[in-house]
């Protein structure tokens, strides 16, 4: 896969950008890259979590790479991908960890909120430039940050332009954890080590649940019947899960 580092560890999916002298713009290879990526990630059960970070100090990701003189790529690994816009709607269905340097802005910033855990390094800078720069199309970063951050800091960023600090963004609940670059990888590995050591499937149908839902009211979400949920009901881990509580013992997870 060009543009990208993609390998698998045990039960952990890495998924790196590497085009640090670009600073991990996406260009159309990378846009690809990632769509394969994210689609093998949900189609190998051996892979329980994936990892996302990028090369180089200066930057996780600054959007989609204009330098051709278009405004955006194909999107297909970030619009389409994970997001929607741009392309057919994939969803991740493992669970993601995003390691997060320095600029993450447009697409970038997107990309970084597509996770469900964020590690950010003390340099990283959050933003929405697109209105700054005078450019503004059916913008998934907006929507999600309007939903993920609270409503005036979010509309702060997106309609002025302004970066948000790791500090800041760690106040604010959009990421989990804020540490030295350094010490970045380290940590994103931490949190994708803890949930490999859950249930895979339990995970799977848990994200499922709570993120299809995210956006119903309380009652419906409730009242609703998660297929995810019932299948891993009948499996083996989940007799597995029974028997290492009763046998005081590590459970020895088999993904079916």
């Amino acid at each position: 896969m060009s543009n990208i580092d993609f390998y698998v560890e045990g039960h952990i999916a890495h998924v790196r950008l590497n085009r640090p002298k670009s600073l991990n713009a996406i260009n159309g290879e990378m846009d690809q890259a990632l769509y394969e990526a994210w689609q093998e990630i949900n189609r190998n059960p051996e892979i329980w979590v994936a990892v996302l970070s990028a090369e180089g100090e200066r930057a996780f990701c600054v959007g989609g790479d204009i330098s051709g003189g278009t405004e955006r790529t194909s999107r297909m690994g970030v619009g389409g991908g994970l997001t929607g816009i741009g392309g057919p709607l994939v969803k991740l269905k493992k669970p993601l960890v995003a390691a997060v340097q320095g600029y993450a802005l447009g697409g970038g910033f997107e990309l970084a909120l597509c996770a469900d855990i964020i590690v950010a390094a003390d340099n990283a800078q959050f933003g929405l430039p697109e209105t700054k720069a005078g450019i503004i199309g059916e913008c998934g970063v907006v929507h999600r940050a309007v939903r993920q951050l609270p409503q005036r800091i979010a509309m702060g960023m997106i309609l002025t332009g302004d970066r948000m600090s790791a500090q800041d963004a760690f106040s604010y609940g959009l990421v989990n954890e804020v540490v030295e670059y350094p010490k970045l990888a380290e940590a994103a590995l931490s949190w994708a080590e803890k949930i490999a050591a859950a249930s895979p499937l339990a995970n799977q149908a848990a994200k499922d649940a709570a993120m299809s839902r995210l956006d119903y009211p309380l009652e419906v979400a409730l009242a609703t019947r998660f297929e995810p949920i019932e299948e891993y009901a009948s499996s083996e881990d989940v007799l597995e899960g029974r028997n290492a509580f009763v046998e005081k013992r590590k459970a020895e997870w088999k993904g079916r």
